[in-house]
């Protein structure tokens, strides 16, 4: 698994021989989201998301649709089965 960022005590991370659609987790202790590469999408959540897991969340998503071609390529190193565009 790939670590690509850290904000405070969220990760986003991309695992390698995953699954598709071509996705990253956000994952912190409260609450885990896999989010799809090309539309930002939800695929699936657990957790709650309530206060500050959700301001959390919200960050890690700004930062990763400021940062999708580090997601992408990260993506497509560990996952080269299932190429993201």
């Amino acid at each position: 698994m790939a670590k690509i960022h850290t904000i405070r005590k969220t990760e986003i991370r991309v695992y390698a021989n995953d699954h598709l659609p071509p996705h990253f987790h956000i994952i912190n202790s409260d609450f885990e989201l896999l989010i799809v590469i090309e539309d930002f999408s939800i695929y699936a959540e657990s957790g709650t998301m309530k206060g500050a897991a959700g301001a959390a969340a919200k960050a890690a998503r700004e930062w990763a649709a400021n940062n999708v071609a580090t997601i992408k390529a990260e993506w497509n190193r560990v996952n080269p089965r299932f190429p993201t565009k």
